[in-house]
């Protein structure tokens, strides 16, 4: 007799059996973390969508295994040039897929290699990591973590300096399709504005938002509502919702906070601040714009990061 979908999932987590894990997450966008000294561990795409069931798994938007960047491609590449950046985040979306990185997985990253002995960063300290995103420097504050994103760019430069917008985005509880600006952080995104908080808490994300024209490795959509004022003492505040590729509706998340602020202060025009607070169903997080030497503007994002359990495979 074949098998059913859920014993092919338990004979998939079993392979498995008694690895260690925790479970943590930032404003409440959730990963399961596989810490990896050695480089032992090979978790297939099939065995990270199993864990990261909500029903049958542990549960998460996503795993993050700790690993040498040594013991890398990915990792070796970086350190040529970072050879400070001796762990390498090896990152999964929900389904399996491979991601670039996550702005609130770097947070919940970096405090895990403190739980488990791996890093020791005393308050107001750095740590440099690796990711397919590039090279990431955190900062341990004192009430979590603030990352340097690194740079910011526009997906299609030319249409966001000639229309402020690039596409069409059209989602579930929507009317009409709305206009939208791509972002990368490392990873795509994309950005809706929406008028009134009432239609953000309208638009259904259970499925994809439908994006004319999608960049090339899909993207993220955020739908964001400006604050009224937009800016109060110097810090302007927006309220988010995303739907991120590969997992679904999100509870936050930090890169996609930063291509909301990024969005958000293009089309606010001149004079903008570069201090923002992103609400998100999980929480807040701070984006804050800064140059660096070469002229570059760089984008750093701050929050809480946090471990609620560990244990073992059975």
């Amino acid at each position: 007799m074949d098998e059913t979908l859920a014993e092919a999932a338990e004979r998939t987590i079993s392979h498995l059996s008694g690895l260690r894990f925790s479970k943590g997450h930032g404003t409440g966008n959730d990963f399961v973390l596989i810490a990896d000294p050695q480089g032992m561990h090979s978790i297939s795409s099939e065995q990270v969508a199993e864990l990261c069931d909500r029903h049958r798994g542990i549960g998460g938007d996503g795993l993050i295994r700790a690993v040498p960047s040594r013991l890398l491609d990915e990792g070796r590449q970086l350190l040529a040039e970072h050879p400070d950046a001796e762990w390498f985040m090896d990152y999964r979306n929900g389904d399996g897929s491979l991601s670039e990185m996550c702005g609130n997985g770097v947070r919940v990253f970096v405090h895990f290699l403190i739980a488990e002995g791996l890093a020791d960063i005393p308050p107001g300290g750095s740590l440099t990591i690796g990711t397919r995103g590039g090279v990431k420097t955190i900062v341990r504050t004192a009430d979590g973590y603030a990352v340097d994103m690194g740079p910011w760019e526009f997906i299609f430069p030319g249409e966001a300096a000639a229309r402020a917008m690039d596409s069409l985005v059209s989602a579930d509880g929507l009317e009409v399709p709305r206009p939208a600006l791509s972002v990368s952080m490392g990873n795509p995104h994309t950005v809706v504005a929406l008028a009134e908080l009432s239609e953000l808490e309208g638009t259904r994300l259970f499925t994809a938002p439908h994006v004319d024209p999608t960049p090339p490795n899909g993207t993220n959509v955020e739908f964001v509502v400006p604050a009224e004022p937009l800016v109060h003492e110097g810090v302007g505040t927006v309220t988010m919702r995303v739907h991120e590729r590969g997992v679904g509706e999100t509870q936050s998340c930090g890169t996609g906070a930063c291509a909301a602020a990024v969005a958000i202060r293009h089309w606010a025009g001149q004079g903008a601040p570069d201090a923002w607070q992103v609400k998100v169903p999980g929480g807040v997080v701070g984006v804050k714009f800064f140059t660096v030497a070469d002229g570059h503007e760089h984008v750093e994002l701050s929050g809480p990061a946090t471990i609620v359990a560990s244990g073992t495979l059975s």
